[in-house]
């Protein structure tokens, strides 16, 4: 019986222990708090985990498909499709042939996050609202506020009427109430108090002679203590610990652990080959004692071991500096500092504040436009700090010196509500993100108007970023193989009609892809 030598032994296994080590430290941790964010900004317009949408429901998917297939068929559907694959096809039927767009921009990691999250499981870090004990009439004060009083007066500060924090400590509530229902019949009265008051604005207050005694009451309760703010508790679960103190050691180590691992073994196998040929005359003493000797003689003496590393050199040289190249130019996640902290969060997110109010021009020019600082006035001659939830690092305090940064820039004047005569404006220099090569043709209109797409299949879930990034490759692959996915609506569209009949009867389909329509040629963006 043939025996291996104790050094070759050991040799061997420590490779095989190294072999498979690198493939448990690839299996990176799944973080499902950053599938959920994926899952709602990507998948939640055809997916629902519990039910059926346009597509089918996700809840338990990982069970019943193998998770390889999931990243292929989330990441390039139609590729699958046409390949021929059984199962992608079987999913394709089953779902009324209705195709899936591909996202080729997501990575293995966030499709392995997507999917964790598709099991159903809690986050790691779940934030529970502490809510203060509050008079119910408060509550019902603020809304009334805010529908009756918030257009000319704020709690704090000078809007077009006076502030109204703790005005309930000035007046006499029974005063309030006549002044607040009909103001002018008191100063007609001839009440001195009134008088003062209405000297206080040239502007005459609108009088509220439908709200009853309890609504003004209720109203000012509101005054009295003003915005109740919650606190949050946050709870961290076990998981979410063992996420964050258990990081996957990222892609490139891992495969260069695996190949130096797969390299080392094949060496091994090819020496002990050369040596088994050398030695097999020998007796079972003599190759003990010269086997570990041979060993090593061979692998630093050996021609084809010498080919062998030669080669993986200029291999593996290559592929490093072709994938250096394929990287330039290529900016996503560029997050440049801007001269204004602006969060589309708050603005896109919790304010619902649509796109196109901001960059009116997508929708009909070539480029989107950046909004001149009159735009931001709209809103901002009535907002004059800060009062959501905080971000970032940055204090209340923080927030209200960036909106008076754009007072600086137009010469707003917020004390007495105007615009300051004779100033000297300035623009605010904001920093590019999104940038196109010179020789790159890319019309906003052509997309945003005529082909219907949404500004989060370039730009990403703009409404969830706080400092906004570049979220997609901008490649011209990444163009292209979104053209090659996008289906052309041409029935509604006369002008389209007689092109639709010859496409389709040309390729043998029903609906047409941008790319058969001619966005594949190199003219339509190179000229």
């Amino acid at each position: 019986m043939k025996q291996h030598s104790p050094l070759s032994r050991l040799i061997i296994s420590s490779l095989a222990f190294l072999f498979f080590f690198s493939f448990n430290l690839s299996a990176q941790q799944a973080d499902p708090a950053n599938g959920e964010k994926l899952f709602k900004s990507i998948c939640a317009a055809c997916h629902r985990l519990d039910k059926r949408l346009i597509g089918p429901a996700l809840e338990g998917i990982t069970e019943k498909r193998d998770q390889d297939w999931l990243i292929s068929w989330i990441r390039d559907s139609p590729g699958m499709i046409k390949s021929g694959d059984k199962l992608a096809i079987q999913v394709f039927e089953e779902n009324n042939k209705l195709p899936m767009t591909p996202n080729p921009q997501l990575s293995d990691q966030d499709i392995i996050d997507i999917l964790e999250y598709t099991k159903g499981e809690p986050a790691a870090a779940e934030v529970v609202p502490e809510k203060q004990e509050v008079d119910p009439g408060v509550e019902r004060g603020k809304q009334i506020f805010k529908t009756n009083c918030a257009a000319c007066h704020k709690l704090e500060g000078k809007l077009i009427g006076p502030p109204l924090l703790h005005i309930e400590e000035k007046y006499d509530e029974e005063w309030l109430k006549l002044w607040i229902k009909d103001n002018a019949a008191l100063v007609a009265s001839g009440d001195p108090l009134a008088k003062t008051a209405s000297e206080y604005s040239p502007i005459a207050m609108t009088p509220f002679p439908q709200l009853s005694d309890q609504d003004i009451e209720d109203v000012l309760k509101y005054m009295a203590v003003g915005d109740v703010k919650e606190t949050a508790v946050t709870t961290t679960s076990s998981a979410g610990e063992e996420i964050f103190n258990k990081p996957g050691l990222g892609v490139l180590p891992t495969l260069a652990i695996t190949i130096f691992a797969l390299l080392a073994l094949s060496l091994i196998i090819a020496t002990k080959t050369i040596i088994d040929a050398k030695t097999k005359k020998l007796t079972d003493e003599e190759l003990l004692e010269e086997k570990g000797e041979s060993i090593l003689k061979a692998m630093f003496f050996s021609p084809f071991l010498r080919f062998l590393a030669l080669m993986f050199v200029l291999l593996g040289s290559a592929y490093l500096i072709f994938g250096f190249f394929m990287q330039v130019g290529v900016d996503t996640g560029y997050q440049p500092i801007q001269p204004i902290v602006f969060s589309h969060a708050v603005h896109s997110g919790d304010n619902k504040i649509d796109c196109q109010y901001c960059h009116s021009s997508a929708k009909n020019s070539k480029t989107s436009g950046i909004p001149s600082v009159n735009v931001c006035m709209n809103c901002h001659k009535s907002v004059s700090e800060y009062k959501g939830e905080l971000f970032g690092d940055y204090t209340k305090a923080d927030l209200d010196k960036e909106i008076q940064k754009i007072y600086d820039a137009v010469g707003w004047d917020k004390e007495n509500v105007k615009y300051i005569e004779g100033y000297e404006q300035k623009p605010v220099e904001w920093v590019r993100i999104h940038n196109l090569a010179d020789f790159a043709y890319f019309n906003h209109s052509q997309h945003v108007t005529v082909g219907a797409i949404t500004c989060q299949k370039c730009h990403g879930p703009v409404e969830t970023m706080v400092e906004v990034k570049q979220f997609s490759k901008l490649t011209m692959g990444w163009c292209i193989d979104c053209h090659k996915t996008t289906e052309v609506d041409m029935k509604t569209n006369g002008y389209y009609k007689n092109i639709h009949d010859q496409l389709s009867k040309k390729y043998g389909i029903e609906k047409v892809t941008v790319a058969q329509l001619g966005g594949q040629e190199c003219g339509k963006c190179h000229y």
